[in-house]
């Protein structure tokens, strides 16, 4: 049995002490950062004798207990059937799968973990539009709509194939910073201030820790006031640290998702495939005032290196 554990309030420098957690039961542990995490508890269950509901329920109270962090759980047997489990199950709850085909059932396609809005319309057009449906299709159907690949890939899913296995790694390498705000937030136009605040704070610690790091791609994380979450992850251009170009990604992302009435507890933004900047290519830009800006953070960072960080920022968050 395989469990999708996703730490609904927990800030990114627990995940290390979380995940070793999860390691009192089994040492088949995949990170999933910045807040989830998948374990293979086949072995724990035969050694402690114990159903993975009732681990799951010891899991949960540890997390509580030692670092006032709320778990929602997704148990099934295979990594797919946890995912999707534990999209459903509420904070603080445990929601086992044994039968992926009643799970399955009247599902909407959308529903099936790795059919995003592109391919969920492309499936709905077509009047696949549950998974029930994508699962009685002929194959050769959906590898006409979807490509060969990605086809087959669907129909494997919705047949409750899953050839994926839990990856024993440790926390991936990356830095993310977060925002609360005071009260649920519904002003988009504050949410934006919070993420200028956030792409400056990362830009300045990529440009200067360690020698210097890039980023490879962004990952947006909206937690809102019911203790739902929404990520989203987007691919850089070219790995970078600059505060700009981190900045108009992450507008792009919140903008993608359509947040106009939405009650927002906190932002947050997580850097993802850093390597340092020496090895990395960048393409040079014949914008003058690319260039100037550039030469503005350099200066800038120096100036917070040796006054501190409040010493300089963006004008827009000093209003």
């Amino acid at each position: 049995m395989i469990l999708h554990i996703r730490f609904t309030t927990a800030p990114d420098p627990l995940l290390p002490e979380l995940l070793a957690l999860v390691g009192e039961f089994t040492p088949v542990i995949e990170a999933l950062p910045p807040d989830a995490a998948l374990a293979d508890l086949r072995g724990a269950v035969r050694y402690f004798g114990r159903g993975p509901a009732e681990l799951a329920a010891v899991l949960r109270v540890r997390a509580l207990a030692r670092y006032g962090v709320e778990c929602a759980i997704g148990a099934g047997p295979s990594p797919l059937i946890a995912r999707m489990a534990a999209r459903e199950a509420p904070p603080g709850a445990t929601l086992v799968v044994d039968d992926p085909v009643s799970f399955f059932r009247d599902k909407p396609v959308a529903a099936l973990y790795g059919v995003g809005p592109a391919t969920a319309r492309a499936l709905c057009g077509y009047g696949l539009d549950s998974i029930d449906r994508v699962a009685a299709a002929p194959l050769a159907v959906l590898q006409r709509i979807l490509g060969a690949r990605a086809g087959r890939d669907v129909w494997e899913r919705a047949q409750g194939i899953d050839r994926s296995a839990v990856t024993p790694n440790a926390a991936a390498r990356s830095l993310a910073a977060e925002r609360r705000f005071d009260r649920d937030e519904l002003d988009p136009g504050h949410h934006r201030r919070a993420l200028l605040s956030l792409t400056a704070e990362l830009g300045a610690r990529l440009r200067t820790e360690d020698g210097g790091q890039v980023c490879r791609a962004l990952t947006l994380t909206v937690r809102y006031a019911d203790r739902s979450t929404t990520t989203r992850t987007r691919t850089l251009p070219e790995p970078t640290a600059h505060t700009t170009a981190l900045t108009t990604t992450a507008y792009a992302l919140h903008d993608a998702l359509a947040l106009q009435r939405a009650r927002v507890r906190a932002l947050s933004l997580r850097t993802e495939g850093l390597t340092p900047a020496a090895h990395a290519a960048h393409q040079l830009s014949l914008d003058p005032a690319d260039d100037k800006v550039r030469r503005l953070e350099a200066v800038a960072d120096r100036a917070r290196a040796r006054f501190g960080d409040g010493v300089i920022g963006p004008g827009t968050l000093a209003a």
